[in-house]
Protein backbone atom coordinates (compact mmCIF):
# COMPACT_ATOMS: atom_id res chain seq x y z
CA UNK A 1 0.00 0.00 0.00
CA UNK A 2 1.49 3.57 -1.24
CA UNK A 3 1.48 6.01 1.95
CA UNK A 4 1.19 9.44 1.44
CA UNK A 5 2.15 12.76 3.57
CA UNK A 6 -0.39 15.72 3.63
CA UNK A 7 0.88 18.71 2.16
CA UNK A 8 0.23 21.64 4.00
CA UNK A 9 2.70 24.41 2.56
CA UNK A 10 -0.02 26.15 0.62
CA UNK A 11 -2.56 26.75 3.26
CA UNK A 12 -1.96 30.21 4.48
CA UNK A 13 -1.87 29.53 8.26
CA UNK A 14 -3.48 31.86 10.47
CA UNK A 15 -2.24 32.81 14.57
CA UNK A 16 -4.30 33.62 17.47
CA UNK A 17 -1.84 36.26 18.88
CA UNK A 18 -2.99 35.39 22.44
CA UNK A 19 -2.12 31.71 21.81
CA UNK A 20 1.19 29.69 21.25
CA UNK A 21 2.09 26.66 19.80
CA UNK A 22 -1.51 27.19 17.40
CA UNK A 23 -2.10 27.57 13.60
CA UNK A 24 -5.61 27.77 12.22
CA UNK A 25 -7.33 28.21 8.53
CA UNK A 26 -10.90 27.87 8.88
CA UNK A 27 -12.29 26.08 5.92
CA UNK A 28 -16.25 27.12 6.15
CA UNK A 29 -18.86 28.74 8.64
CA UNK A 30 -22.46 27.76 8.42
CA UNK A 31 -24.52 30.03 11.20
CA UNK A 32 -28.09 28.70 9.88
CA UNK A 33 -26.87 24.74 10.68
CA UNK A 34 -24.25 25.87 13.48
CA UNK A 35 -20.99 24.25 12.04
CA UNK A 36 -17.77 25.75 11.99
CA UNK A 37 -15.28 23.79 9.83
CA UNK A 38 -11.29 24.56 10.77
CA UNK A 39 -8.18 23.18 10.13
CA UNK A 40 -5.84 23.06 13.69
CA UNK A 41 -2.04 22.68 13.32
CA UNK A 42 -0.63 21.94 17.10
CA UNK A 43 3.11 22.34 17.06
CA UNK A 44 5.26 18.79 17.74
CA UNK A 45 5.82 18.20 21.53
CA UNK A 46 4.50 21.55 22.41
CA UNK A 47 0.89 22.10 24.54
CA UNK A 48 -1.35 25.20 24.09
CA UNK A 49 -3.31 26.79 26.67
CA UNK A 50 -5.88 24.93 28.94
CA UNK A 51 -9.19 24.94 27.56
CA UNK A 52 -13.07 23.33 27.62
CA UNK A 53 -14.71 22.46 24.65
CA UNK A 54 -18.39 24.11 25.10
CA UNK A 55 -20.04 22.30 22.24
CA UNK A 56 -19.99 18.90 20.22
CA UNK A 57 -16.24 18.38 18.47
CA UNK A 58 -16.29 16.18 15.29
CA UNK A 59 -12.06 15.86 14.78
CA UNK A 60 -9.82 13.84 11.78
CA UNK A 61 -6.37 13.91 12.34
CA UNK A 62 -4.95 14.58 8.79
CA UNK A 63 -1.16 14.24 9.50
CA UNK A 64 0.93 13.35 12.89
CA UNK A 65 -0.21 12.64 16.19
CA UNK A 66 -3.09 14.50 17.92
CA UNK A 67 -2.51 14.46 22.04
CA UNK A 68 -4.56 15.29 24.61
CA UNK A 69 -3.20 15.93 28.29
CA UNK A 70 -4.87 16.52 31.72
CA UNK A 71 -4.49 19.84 33.40
CA UNK A 72 -1.63 19.31 34.98
CA UNK A 73 0.13 17.98 31.40
CA UNK A 74 0.08 14.36 31.72
CA UNK A 75 -0.85 12.43 28.47
CA UNK A 76 -4.51 11.83 28.55
CA UNK A 77 -4.68 10.51 25.42
CA UNK A 78 -3.46 9.98 21.82
CA UNK A 79 -5.25 10.17 18.58
CA UNK A 80 -2.76 8.55 15.56
CA UNK A 81 -2.94 9.80 11.59
CA UNK A 82 -6.81 8.51 10.74
CA UNK A 83 -8.13 8.87 13.94
CA UNK A 84 -12.01 10.04 13.90
CA UNK A 85 -13.45 10.85 16.90
CA UNK A 86 -16.69 12.68 17.81
CA UNK A 87 -16.45 14.78 21.47
CA UNK A 88 -19.38 16.22 23.06
CA UNK A 89 -19.61 19.00 25.36
CA UNK A 90 -17.42 18.43 28.21
CA UNK A 91 -16.34 20.58 31.47
CA UNK A 92 -13.37 18.72 32.02
CA UNK A 93 -10.59 20.96 30.81
CA UNK A 94 -7.74 19.80 29.15
CA UNK A 95 -4.67 21.17 26.47
CA UNK A 96 -3.51 19.81 23.14
CA UNK A 97 -0.75 19.75 21.22
CA UNK A 98 1.29 17.49 18.39
CA UNK A 99 3.57 14.37 18.79
CA UNK A 100 6.90 14.52 17.67
CA UNK A 101 5.69 16.36 14.75
CA UNK A 102 3.17 19.31 14.02
CA UNK A 103 -0.18 17.67 13.83
CA UNK A 104 -2.80 19.00 11.44
CA UNK A 105 -6.48 18.44 12.76
CA UNK A 106 -9.97 19.07 11.10
CA UNK A 107 -12.25 20.06 13.62
CA UNK A 108 -16.04 20.26 12.87
CA UNK A 109 -17.42 22.27 15.35
CA UNK A 110 -21.18 22.08 15.88
CA UNK A 111 -24.13 22.96 17.76
CA UNK A 112 -24.30 26.44 19.19
CA UNK A 113 -23.73 30.53 17.93
CA UNK A 114 -22.63 31.26 21.47
CA UNK A 115 -19.39 30.34 22.96
CA UNK A 116 -17.79 27.90 21.45
CA UNK A 117 -14.69 27.16 23.97
CA UNK A 118 -13.54 28.58 27.33
CA UNK A 119 -9.75 29.62 27.71
CA UNK A 120 -8.54 28.68 31.18
CA UNK A 121 -5.89 30.19 33.33
CA UNK A 122 -3.44 27.11 35.33
CA UNK A 123 -5.81 27.47 38.30
CA UNK A 124 -8.50 26.24 35.83
CA UNK A 125 -10.48 30.29 35.87
CA UNK A 126 -12.03 31.45 32.75
CA UNK A 127 -9.86 34.23 31.84
CA UNK A 128 -11.66 34.23 28.26
CA UNK A 129 -13.92 32.84 24.86
CA UNK A 130 -14.24 31.93 21.63
CA UNK A 131 -17.42 32.49 20.40
CA UNK A 132 -18.86 31.75 16.69
CA UNK A 133 -18.77 35.24 16.38
CA UNK A 134 -15.19 35.41 17.13
CA UNK A 135 -14.33 32.77 13.98
CA UNK A 136 -17.01 34.40 11.79
CA UNK A 137 -14.69 37.64 12.41
CA UNK A 138 -11.31 35.79 11.89
CA UNK A 139 -12.79 34.02 8.71
CA UNK A 140 -13.51 37.44 7.05
CA UNK A 141 -9.76 38.52 8.08
CA UNK A 142 -7.87 35.58 6.47
CA UNK A 143 -6.54 35.12 3.12
CA UNK A 144 -8.09 32.54 0.95
CA UNK A 145 -6.00 29.58 0.13
CA UNK A 146 -4.82 29.66 -3.21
Amino acid sequence: MTSYDFDDRHIPWQRFDEFDHLQYFILDIDRERQVLDVLFKFAGNEQIVLHRHKVLNHTFVIKGEHRLYEPNGEVKEVRPVGRYTVSPASDEPHREGGGDEDVVVFFSIRGSDGVLYEILDDDQNVIGTLSMEDFAGLHEAQPQAG
